[in-house]
C-alpha cells in the first residue's frame, strides 16, 4: 500500500505542490508583498489552492493506510465479515481519487473562465430545431442541479417549434472547464411527435463552447473585417421587441464567425456584448487551430461537423445515451435530457486526461 500512496502521489505530483507552497510561503511573509496588489493576491490565490489540494491528498493517503490495515487484518484473521467493510472502503476511497483526478484536469488556463454555449440546429428544419431547444433545456436544467448561473444572450425561434440557435453565458465553478466537454455534434434518434405516419427521424444539433475573456486578452480585430447589421428582436419582450431595432449581428468575415445579440432594449449594450462574444469565439478558434497544429486534431478533439457527433441521445426503438468518445452511455435518457450529464462530462474529463498523459509519455 505505501508503493500505491508513491505512485498516486507521483500522479498528482505531490512533492512538486510541496515544495512550491514552501516557495509561496516564503514569498507571502516577506515585507512589502502588499506593494503590488495585484501580484499578492495572485500568490495568495495560488496558497490556497495547493493548501487545499494538499489537505485532501492528505486525507486520501490516510485512508490508504487505513485500507492496508484492513487487508493486513483480513489476511491475518481471514474473517469473511471485513470484506464487505473493505469493498466499501475501498470504493469510497476510488471515488475519491476520481475527484481529485478530475479537479487535477481543470487547471487549464481557461477552465476557471466563464463558458459561452452556442446551440445551433442542424438542417432539418422543424425536428431539428425542436431537438435544439431540448439540449438548451437540458443544460438550463444542468446548471440548476449544478449550481450554474445561465444567461441568455440570444435565443432565435423556430418556423413552427423549438429553435433555430441561443446562446447563454455560463457562470459558477470552472464553467469552461467543465462545460467544453459538451462542444460538438449531438444526434437525436426518436419517433417524430411531428409527423403524422409516426416515422423515426434522426436530428442533428451542434454545441460550440468557449471561454468569455476579458480585457487582459489582446485579440486583433479590424472594423474592416466586421459587417455589423440591425434588426429587431424576434421572441417574447413587448412591444419594443417588434417596433425598435435594437438586436445586433456582428459578422468576422475573414473567419465566418457571427454572433447575434438581442436580449437587452439597448442597441448599444448588444452590441458590447456581442463583441464580447465575438472576441470570446475568436479566441477559443485560435486556441483550437493551434492545438489542431500540435496534436493534428488527435481524438479526443474531434472537428465539430455533422457526421462526427459527440453524442447519441436514442429514443426508439430502444432507449440509450451514448457518448462516443468515451464509450460511456445510459439507459435512463429522460433522466439525462433532464440535466443529468455530471457522470458523461467527468468521464470525458478523465479519458481526456489519460490520453494527454499517453501522447505527453
Amino acid at each position: 500500500m505505501q508503493r500505491a500512496s508513491t505512485i498516486f502521489g507521483a500522479t498528482f505530483e505531490v512533492e512538486r505542490k510541496k515544495a512550491r507552497l514552501a516557495e509561496l510561503e516564503e514569498a507571502t511573509a516577506k515585507e512589502g508583498l502588499w506593494d503590488s496588489p495585484e501580484k499578492a493576491e495572485s500568490l495568495l490565490k495560488e496558497r490556497k489552492a495547493l493548501e487545499t489540494i494538499l489537505a485532501k491528498w492528505a486525507d486520501i493517503a490516510k485512508s490508504l493506510e487505513d485500507l492496508h490495515a484492513y487487508l493486513e487484518l483480513y489476511d491475518e484473521k481471514e474473517d469473511p465479515s471485513l470484506a464487505t467493510e473493505i469493498e466499501q472502503h475501498a470504493d469510497s476511497l476510488s471515488a475519491r481519487l476520481d475527484d481529485m483526478e478530475v479537479e487535477r484536469m481543470l487547471g487549464g488556463e481557461n477552465d476557471e473562465r466563464n463558458a459561452i454555449v452556442t446551440i445551433h440546429a442542424g438542417a432539418g428544419g422543424t425536428e431539428s430545431q425542436d431537438w435544439a431547444e431540448m439540449l438548451l433545456r437540458m443544460y438550463t436544467r444542468f446548471a440548476d442541479r449544478s449550481g450554474y448561473g445561465v444567461e441568455v444572450v440570444e435565443r432565435q425561434e423556430g418556423e413552427e417549434a423549438g429553435i433555430k440557435s441561443a446562446t447563454i453565458l455560463v457562470s459558477g465553478d470552472h464553467p469552461y472547464g467543465y462545460w467544453k466537454a459538451e462542444s460538438g455534434v449531438h444526434r437525436l434518434v426518436r419517433i417524430s411527435p411531428f409527423d403524422a405516419n409516426k416515422r423515426r427521424h434522426t436530428s442533428f444539433a451542434s454545441v460550440f463552447v468557449s471561454p468569455e475573456i476579458d480585457d487582459n486578452v489582446q485579440i486583433q480585430i479590424n472594423d474592416s473585417d466586421l459587417k455589423i447589421d440591425t434588426l429587431r428582436s424576434s421572441g417574447a419582450g413587448g412591444q419594443h421587441v417588434n417596433k425598435v431595432e435594437s438586436a445586433v449581428r456582428i459578422t468576422h468575415e475573414p473567419s465566418g464567425v457571427t454572433v447575434l445579440c438581442q436580449q437587452e432594449r439597448s442597441q448599444h449594450k448588444n452590441r458590447a456584448t456581442a463583441m464580447k462574444i465575438l472576441r470570446s469565439k475568436l479566441y477559443e478558434l485560435e486556441m483550437r487551430q493551434r492545438a489542431a497544429k500540435v496534436a493534428e486534431a488527435h481524438k479526443t478533439k474531434k472537428e465539430i461537423a455533422w457526421g462526427s457527433q459527440i453524442r447519441s441521445y436514442v429514443l426508439a426503438p430502444y432507449r440509450m445515451v451514448k457518448d462516443h468518445r468515451t464509450g460511456h452511455e445510459t439507459g435512463n435518457v429522460d433522466a439525462v435530457l433532464d440535466g443529468e450529464l455530471i457522470a458523461f462530462i467527468r468521464k470525458y474529463l478523465l479519458s481526456a486526461g489519460a490520453e494527454g498523459e499517453q501522447r505527453s509519455a
